[in-house]
């Protein structure tokens, strides 16, 4: 089961089976300081720097042949929106699915690997993720990437996390997973949407 406590549980709560996948990628940032010489001049400084921060934010267009649904402009986003799905995971891992409970909304809308989608009150969520959780001996996650996004047309913020998750139940038996999430963030940055994807891991070589 992955980290991101109640919803990955709930995929699995639902299909009996299935569970609800970077090193931390380099977020890219760049800085125009411009020093003046001997003589500096405060605002030419002052106006440079915006210069370079607007620069920065600058979303260029993308040429598509496609219609592109939802979006194409975007830009790095909070980190902090990452971190909360990080601790989330981490949450999975270790088996307490109420310590971070506050950076979810009240509400939820949870879209699994499977093709399901539930919409849910975050409370009756967590009780049952917990009682998943606890069916499981072990659960243990990898991260080979995140980052934090904004969708500057929409005006909305995202979270993306790719992994394994590798499970072990009570009999031993161990089962790992791929895994790809994509969560949204509420204006008051809480976790409120998640569209997840999902690939058996390939068993290792003997």
């Amino acid at each position: 089961m992955t980290q991101i406590s109640f919803a990955r549980f709930l995929c699995r709560l639902h299909l009996k089976t299935k569970t609800t996948v970077m090193k931390k990628i380099l977020t890219c940032a760049s800085f125009a300081i411009f020093a003046a010489c001997n003589s500096g001049n405060d605002n030419a400084k002052v106006d440079s720097m915006k210069s370079g921060s607007d620069s920065t934010a600058t979303v260029q267009d993308i040429n598509s042949p496609y219609q592109i649904q939802y979006s194409s402009k975007f830009a790095m986003g909070d980190p902090k929106n990452a971190e909360t799905i990080l601790n989330l995971w981490k949450d999975w891992d270790n088996g307490n699915l109420s310590a971070h409970k506050d950076m979810f909304a009240d509400s939820v809308e949870l879209h699994f690997a499977d093709g399901s989608m539930i919409h849910t009150s975050l409370d009756s969520s967590i009780a049952a993720a917990q009682a998943f959780r606890n069916s499981l001996a072990s659960s243990a996650s990898r991260v080979d990437a995140v980052m934090a996004v904004k969708s500057t047309d929409k005006d909305e913020n995202w979270a993306l996390i790719w992994g394994m998750e590798t499970d072990t139940d009570k009999k031993g038996k161990v089962d790992s997973f791929y895994l790809q999430e994509t969560w949204r963030f509420n204006k008051a940055g809480k976790a409120d949407l998640l569209y997840q994807f999902r690939q058996a891991a390939m068993p290792a070589k003997k």
